[in-house]
Formats: C-alpha cells, structure tokens, sequence
C-alpha cells in the first residue's frame, strides 16, 4: 500500500506499522470524545481532565505538564486559564522560578475528578468487557516500546532551517 502521494512502497513491517498508526489516530478520537463526555456533567472536557489529572498529584507548573503530556506549554496555559476562571484550580506562587506559578487544585476540582473517576471506572469495565487481560498488557507494551522509539527519533531529527 501507498499512503502518500509519492510514489514511495513501504516494507511489509512499515506497511503494518502505518495501519497501526492509522487505528491508533482512530482510538485517540473517540477516546477524547468518550472523555468529553464522562467529563461534561462536571463542566470539564478531556483536555481540562488531562490538565487537572496531572494537577492532582501535586502543585505544578504549566510548562511541567506540558512537557509531561507532550503539549505546547501555550495550549495547557490556556486550558489552566480556564481551569482557574471555573474555579477548578488555583495559581500559587513558585518559590523556584518568580514567573513560572504552580496550579494546584481548588475543592471543586478534587469533587470534580471524584465524579469523572466514578463515571470512568463505570466505562472502563464495560469497555473491556472480556476482553483478555494478557492481550491489554501486550498492547501496552507494544505502545509503550513504539513511544520511547518516536521520542528518541525526534530528538534525532535536526531542525528545519529556513
């Protein structure tokens, strides 16, 4: 198969491995919808319960979730933004970096994750349903092993210059 307008063949481990890409793409869009919708009733989408999921385990600073989740640091400073208008997170002052504020979680983003938590222990079971448990620990591992390949190939590939 071709996926490109180049007139380029793939091996056949390429050629796989471009399908898995492809369903992948598909997964990660109906997990976001999926998440938007177990987040709505609280007033989250999936990027806020992302954002506050990492907040949880402590104060942070944006550009330290950012790169925790693989993000532009201006897109989390947007969705923090909004996270604290609603009231969902705090800034406070970062005693390590004056211009570089630590979000931490309000009250009302701790019931908030609390909800979404219920509602997504709910849609996990039904999801897995029977599926086998060796084969989630196999796919796990087997995108866990294609991420640590994609980082290291992108820290090697030398910027564009123009």
């Amino acid at each position: 198969m071709v996926y490109s307008c180049h007139m380029t063949t793939l091996d056949p481990h390429g050629d796989t491995f471009t399908d898995l890409v492809i369903e992948v793409f598909r997964v990660n869009g109906l997990l976001l919808d999926a998440g938007d919708q177990l987040a709505q009733p609280v007033g989250l989408s999936s990027a806020r319960w992302q954002v506050l999921g990492v907040v949880e385990h402590g104060p942070i600073s944006v550009a330290h979730v950012a790169r925790s989740m693989g993000l532009a640091r201006q897109s989390v400073q947007q969705t923090a933004d909004g996270l604290e208008q609603d009231g969902f997170i705090t800034y406070a002052e970062n005693p390590y970096h004056r211009r570089s504020r630590l979000m931490q979680l309000t009250p009302k983003g701790r019931t908030a994750l609390a909800d979404v938590a219920q509602r997504r222990e709910a849609w996990a079971n039904t999801i897995a349903g029977d599926l086998a448990a060796e084969d989630v620990r196999t796919a796990i591992q087997l995108l866990r092993q294609v991420r640590e390949r994609l980082d290291q190939s992108l820290r090697r590939v030398p910027e564009a210059s123009g």
